[in-house]
């Protein structure tokens, strides 16, 4: 996987958390993963497809999801109820949204698919073709996993 690929992705968690939550935002260290992931406890994924193909996910565990819609929606939120699902939805539609930019700018050429959600426990994302960079996110409301899975078609 190339690098221009991962980089605007990466970037845009970072600056778009700093932005709307307010609060200071760490990248770790990068792993490699090739074979099935497990999901923490709640994802938002968005597809690509066209010149550049694949997926990214984002991944947290549900008490870092309730607090950063929390603080999105200016109250508690205690359940991962429809507005908490929404409010996290955007959340990945803003970075993506902005890495597609920088994407486009580059010369690369593909369309974005609907973000979906999933929540729940023991669950896992099996790319066969595609090895996938995990990008660790740290804030003060948890970690916030970027995977990454693109390739050039």
């Amino acid at each position: 996987m190339r690098v221009e690929y991962i980089n605007p992705f990466v970037e845009s968690s970072v600056s778009v958390m700093r932005e709307i939550l307010g609060i200071e935002v760490k990248r770790e260290q990068i792993s490699l993963k090739s074979k099935a992931v497990p999901i923490l406890d709640v994802a938002v994924i968005v597809g690509l497809v066209g010149q550049v193909e694949g997926r990214v996910l984002f991944d947290m565990k549900m008490e870092t999801a309730l607090k950063i819609v929390s603080k999105m929606n200016e109250e508690e939120l205690t359940q991962f109820d429809e507005l908490a699902k929404a409010t996290i939805t955007e959340l990945g539609n803003m970075i993506t949204g902005r890495a597609v930019t920088k994407l486009s700018e580059m010369g690369y050429r593909f369309d974005v698919t609907p973000p979906a959600i999933f929540s729940g426990h023991n669950m896992e994302i099996s790319d066969v073709e595609i090895e996938a960079l995990i990008v660790p996110i740290e804030t003060s409301y948890g970690r916030v996993e970027i995977n990454v899975a693109l390739r050039e078609k």
